[in-house]
């Protein structure tokens, strides 16, 4: 787990945290929906299960599962918009699902696909409606605010009408709207669904900024692994509801990343590129001027000797397998060790 020097104060503690839903199974045809008027079959759901979770204050965390994992539900839990079956849930000290308004102003949301924005309204005056929302008083917002249009590079922006806005420019706005009245944790879902790769770099160079400056407490889920991989030290697995893996994101991605993929560039054409036993690899592409391997990490030392000794290209790369697949292979495994 992360811990940043001279701070050792939970602000999420979660324990044995359930939540079930019941969903009607109906009889196919007529006959089960008359059936269904009288007596009803119900399957129990188990969204979260039997789960613990601690962030220290000031924590990065990424938040992994697959669609139906249970990261959604146990954000939702954490923000007080549904109740658990069972369990603890404290955040800053407050039980979530009492939606004191003290607590409601010391944590803000942000969802890649809902926004928050009044597309009508130019991004100045909606940060200044969300400053009446949030009772934020006049001097403290204009220093936010100045804080947040240097932090996003926004000047020429803040005159313009929301609908107007790039996906990108709306997600800095959504970001700003969230972050204008300081919250002390920040709960991302999906904040970079859509951009593109350029918009993508610039909102977690802005949030990793975020955390150092601020020292926001950040909750990040995200399909993009990229997003976990660059910003979250952190990570916390969920498969099924269950919390599998709970520890260092690197850690994690060097247990499930299997192979490298390398790149060879030759000046001069080549037949063919065939290894030996030693270095047995997997071409995925193959020209006379080019070729990607893949080869599995313990072997790819090797690769690049007999690369070098036989063909001797005039470049050559070499990387990380794809995000994507390390993540599948973590999710078919359905348990992780710490």
């Amino acid at each position: 787990m992360q811990k940043r020097k001279g701070i050792n104060m939970n602000v999420i503690e979660v324990k044995g945290l359930n939540k079930q839903y019941k969903r009607y199974q109906k009889k196919e045809g007529i006959s089960g929906s008359i059936k269904g008027l009288f007596k009803r079959e119900y399957e129990v759901k188990k969204a979260v299960d039997q789960f613990d979770l601690e962030v220290q204050n000031g924590e990065f965390v990424g938040l992994i599962g697959a669609n139906g994992a249970g990261k959604t539900t146990l954000v939702k839990m954490l923000t007080g918009i549904i109740a658990p079956t069972s369990g603890r849930i404290r955040v800053l000290g407050f039980e979530p699902n009492k939606l004191e308004n003290e607590f409601k102003r010391k944590y803000a949301i942000v969802m890649g696909q809902k926004s928050q924005l009044f597309f009508e309204l130019t991004a100045e005056d909606t940060l200044r409606l969300y400053k009446e929302i949030y009772g934020i008083p006049e001097g403290e917002f204009q220093k936010s605010k100045e804080y947040f249009v240097r932090l996003f590079g926004v000047e020429d922006l803040m005159n313009v009408q929301v609908r107007t806005l790039s996906l990108g420019e709306r997600m800095k706005l959504e970001l700003m709207t969230a972050l204008l009245h300081n919250p002390k944790i920040l709960f991302l879902d999906e904040p970079t669904i859509g951009l593109d790769a350029v918009a993508g770099k610039q909102i977690r160079k802005f949030l990793k900024q975020v955390n150092e400056e601020k020292g926001t407490t950040i909750l990040l889920t995200s399909h993009y692994m990229e997003d976990i991989k660059l910003l979250c030290h952190r990570s916390v697995v969920i498969n099924g509801g269950k919390k599998i893996y709970d520890g260092e994101t690197q850690l994690l991605f060097e247990q499930y990343q299997k192979f490298k993929k390398i790149t060879a560039v030759f000046d001069h054409p080549v037949s063919s590129v065939e290894a030996n036993e030693t270095v047995a690899c997997k071409i995925l592409e193959a020209t006379p001027y080019k070729v990607v391997m893949q080869v599995e990490k313990s072997l790819a030392g090797n690769l690049l000797e007999f690369l070098m000794k036989s063909y001797n290209p005039s470049d050559i790369t070499v990387e990380e397998e794809e995000v994507g697949n390390v993540v599948e292979r973590i999710y078919q495994s359905g348990e992780v060790e710490n």
